[in-house]
């Protein structure tokens, strides 16, 4: 029997091909922009400059100064930057620190986002921004920090490392998984996050054996837009709490902890929705939802991906600190918040171990 929900659309014109970001000039042009502001990290500045080539008397240039967890300190001078410039549109090329960066540009002075990914992170799909301060990662949900644009060419993919992918895959997956168990859970956006699961499931594993191949480059950026619409249609839960405390608490790489994270938060709720957690673990490989914290944690080992939290940078009191956190400020999740049991799942995935 099909229960009454709640189904909120997004509103983004989306590309998806090989060479689509060839287009962006005719694109952008298209919906009206005439002064286009690049954005990048500082590793990308490169490709920040073939980009202003591309976009030829539409570039007003390259703003390459995106970090991990949109500090406060580096969103205000990139506001400051954005008003000075007189600009029309942020294009945010990259993964999520550069999105995240054009989000808190839009928040402040309602400029419009274009976004080309070149990660599979998944949050040029959403209204949902992130800025850290005093070491504490605040987020919040506002229509502004949606891009109008999103172009997805995994040709751009093809450079990532296999194990920048695996984590960033990962990450995407994280986003569909919490969909399954969400506040406001809907099927059609279960249905998508079955289809994201089991099309990163398939495709990362032969990205890290053939990282130049496209058709599982192309799958993966497949399910990671899916997943991208999971995590922008409904809401987040204790996994997304505790990775946003230990981005922000500890500026933990943000893929690499999602990763490593997943398997202990999905440990956590598998017992909460049996039907559901069921279909999870069978998506995964598996057949119980017994099966689901064990079956990702095989997949980050069969990915090469760090297994241990003390590998990435938190230190040895960090499992109690994040636990206290998380429980102090906590999410909705369909289980309790238990903060003895966090900390004990926490020093098993400092220490790599698998969940139980």
């Amino acid at each position: 029997m099909i229960s009454n929900f709640h189904y909120k659309a997004l509103p983004i014109n989306v590309y998806f091909a090989e060479g689509a970001s060839k287009q962006v000039k005719s694109i952008l042009a298209d919906e009206g922009y005439r002064k286009v502001l690049i954005l990048t990290t500082p590793e990308q500045e490169k490709s920040g400059l073939k980009m202003v080539e591309q976009l030829g008397e539409l570039s007003a240039g390259v703003y390459p100064h995106a970090v991990m967890h949109v500090p406060v300190e580096v969103a205000d001078k990139a506001v400051a930057y954005a008003l000075d410039h007189d600009i029309d549109c942020c294009l945010a090329l990259g993964g999520g620190s550069t999105i995240g960066l054009a989000k808190a540009i839009a928040l402040k002075t309602g400029l419009p986002i274009a976004a080309i990914p070149t990660t599979y992170a998944g949050s040029e799909m959403t209204t949902v921004y992130g800025l850290t301060e005093n070491h504490v990662k605040t987020t919040g949900k506002d229509l502004k920090v949606l891009p109008k644009v999103v172009i997805y060419d995994p040709e751009l993919t093809l450079t990532l490392p296999a194990e920048i992918s695996a984590s960033s895959g990962m990450n995407a997956m994280a986003h569909a998984v919490e969909a399954l168990y969400a506040e406001d859970k809907n099927p059609i956006i279960s249905m998508m996050a079955l289809e994201a699961i089991k099309s990163l499931y398939q495709a990362l594993p032969q990205i890290v054996a053939q990282p130049q191949d496209l058709a599982a480059r192309k799958q993966a950026m497949y399910g990671a837009w899916l997943a991208g619409i999971c995590l922008g249609s409904v809401g987040m839960a204790i996994h997304h709490k505790l990775c946003h405390t230990l981005g922000g608490t500890f500026n933990l790489p943000h893929a690499q902890a999602h990763a490593i994270t997943l398997a202990y938060s999905a440990f956590y709720n598998q017992n909460t929705d049996i039907p559901t957690m069921d279909l999870l673990a069978q998506t995964l490989g598996g057949q119980s939802h017994e099966q689901v914290g064990e079956l990702i944690y095989a997949l980050n080992q069969k990915l090469g991906i760090p297994m241990a939290l003390k590998d990435i940078g938190l230190p040895e009191d960090g499992p109690a600190e994040v636990a206290r956190i998380t429980c102090a400020k906590p999410y909705y999740n369909p289980r309790p918040y238990d903060e003895q049991e966090l900390t004990r799942l926490l020093t098993l995935a400092y220490q790599g171990l698998p969940p139980a």
